[in-house]
């Protein structure tokens, strides 16, 4: 049995809710949805440029936990930017918190 997810902290949410290639509409494109927690964390380590367990202090969950929500998003975004996907950004157990 697989243990509860824990509320993940952020920082800031997103201020954009869905990103999609120019030119088409919503409707005929795929979606591929980022958690929000997913969000913050290439938020923190690619904008903030911090280290994996800095990053995973300020979310209040461990270093492994942090490089697993970061290996996922990279992963989601790399398909919707190869394969001119729509993004979506929503969801996720997180609580906003100041820095």
């Amino acid at each position: 049995m697989a243990r509860p997810k824990c509320c993940r902290r952020i920082c800031l949410e997103p201020n954009c809710k869905i990103f999609k290639p120019a030119g088409i509409p919503l409707l005929s494109l795929e979606e591929v949805v980022l958690l929000v927690d997913e969000f913050e964390a290439i938020r923190l380590a690619d904008l903030e440029q911090l280290y994996h367990d800095q990053a995973a202090e300020m979310m209040k969950v461990s270093r492994q936990t942090f490089g697993r929500i970061l290996e996922s998003a990279r992963g989601k975004v790399a398909k919707v930017l190869t394969k001119g996907l729509a993004l979506r950004i929503e969801g996720g157990e997180f609580k906003v918190t100041e820095k």
